[in-house]
């Protein structure tokens, strides 16, 4: 088995790593609440990983806790080189289903989507967008009926709920989320 770990570090959040020329980043599809697990054992086998995590709430039993939740649940990203890498070693990975595929080969992540979540994050991994939202630039939602839709900025308030104008059927609508909801379009 080939190892990794001579020339592959965990990238620290916050920290942009440079990939070689046929790296790429790519997409890994994780079981059902196993995906700090599945990036631990990917990083024990020598890959870089990244996973981006958010404050959530949790309610439980009349109390309030925040807990660090992936921001794409079930999703994490890793960074390959198809060429020289195992890769076909992460589907059986403890906590991972698969890597997303297009065709026979994985689907490499477009470059600078994960760029800019690690240029946004901290040393946790923990995404601080809200701080790079400014009023009147463009935003790209991340959950929700509208997911991957552009949209324009109109307003924050400190509670964390933002307004966006978005553009459906050639008219602006406007749509209130949480600013966990939207990444900046780099």
């Amino acid at each position: 088995m080939m190892n990794l770990a001579a020339d592959h570090k965990e990238i620290p959040a916050g920290h942009l790593a440079a990939l070689d020329s046929h790296e790429r980043w790519y997409v890994v599809y994780a079981r059902p609440h196993c995906e700090t697990r599945a990036q631990g054992q990917l990083e024990n086998q020598g890959f870089r990983t990244f996973l981006p995590k958010r404050q959530q709430t949790i309610r439980h039993a009349r109390k309030l806790t925040s807990v660090l939740a992936p921001f794409f649940p079930r999703y994490l990203f890793v960074v390959l080189d198809l060429t020289r890498h195992r890769w076909r070693s992460i589907g059986g990975t403890i906590g991972v289903t698969g890597l997303v595929m297009q065709g026979e080969l994985p689907h490499p992540v477009p470059r600078g989507v994960v760029e800019a979540l690690l240029a946004s994050s901290n040393a946790l991994g923990l995404l601080q967008l809200r701080q790079q939202l400014r009023i009147g630039s463009a935003v790209r939602l991340a959950a929700g009926p509208f997911a991957e839709r552009l949209a324009i900025l109109d307003s924050l308030d400190d509670s964390g709920r933002i307004r966006v104008l978005l553009d459906i059927l050639g008219r602006q609508v406007v749509v209130s989320t949480g600013c966990d909801n939207v990444m900046p379009v780099v």
